[in-house]
């Protein structure tokens, strides 16, 4: 799956999956622009052999739409060639009733409406460049109910319908639009969902992290280059034909609860 210097966009891709998509890509040969919010982290890429070369990064808020456009025009790209919305946070734990006006709507504002912002942006690159790929970072709460984490889950069934929508609007234009479903990915995020379960739940973290490792076939958590692998193949020519698709990488879910 190598890369004729093939440009891609990749937001939330200064750490975590996002920066291992990244990695791959650059193994390939691909031109990676990443953007973040983490200052931190980019600061820690700036030391990277290949920047400025064929990695690009830069600070936006990829849930303000200033940021992004802002972002956007910086870049002074006449096209591009794929575009991966990796933006997601994993929202408050508790019931419907427990979780407070603002954080459901910084969930829905950080996890689905910044795969708005970049989108609208990207599709006139993508256009210009006769063709493309979008990937979409859902996850398999968009498949599933997940009690206790509702607002995640609501923005994750959108983005399915998102993906499902715009592979039917861009298909004319050879644009193909997908969206991978992680399941649980070994890190400190998913610690941090099991440790907010426990606490919900009264109890103890051994236990719920048991349980969610017993919610897949395989017993086991995803790593982050199992993510980036699918990125990766939907993002080259060997997937030409492959848009509109969900695609899991999840161990095969059985229940989510």
């Amino acid at each position: 799956m190598k890369s004729a210097s093939k440009n891609i966009i990749i937001s939330a891709a200064a750490d975590g999956i996002g920066w291992c998509i990244a990695k791959s890509l650059l193994d390939r040969g691909y031109t990676v622009y990443a953007s973040d919010i983490n200052q931190k982290k980019i600061n820690e890429l700036n030391h990277h052999p290949l920047i400025n070369t064929r990695l690009f990064v830069d600070n936006v808020d990829a849930a303000n739409a200033d940021s992004v456009n802002n972002y956007f025009e910086s870049l002074k790209l006449s096209s591009i060639d794929g575009l991966i919305n990796n933006v997601g946070i994993a929202g408050p734990t508790g019931t419907m009733e427990e979780i407070s006006i603002d954080d459901w709507n910084q969930t829905i504002e950080t996890n689905l409406n910044s795969h708005f912002y970049f989108t609208k942006q990207a599709i006139l690159l993508l256009k210009k460049n006769k063709g493309g790929s979008i990937v979409n970072l859902s996850s398999t709460a968009g498949i599933f109910g997940f009690p206790l984490r509702t607002p995640y889950a609501a923005s994750k069934w959108a983005i399915i319908g998102v993906t499902k929508s715009l592979a039917m609007e861009l298909g004319k234009f050879n644009i193909r639009v997908n969206a991978i479903c992680p399941g649980s990915v070994s890190g400190d995020r998913i610690n941090r969902v099991i440790e907010a379960k426990a606490k919900s739940l009264k109890t103890p973290v051994s236990e719920v992290k048991e349980d969610f490792e017993g919610m897949v076939s395989l017993k086991s958590f995803v790593d982050k280059e199992d993510i980036a692998n699918m990125a990766t193949f939907l993002l080259s020519d060997q997937a030409k034909k492959i848009s509109g698709q969900v695609m899991t990488v999840d161990g095969n879910t059985e229940r989510m609860d």
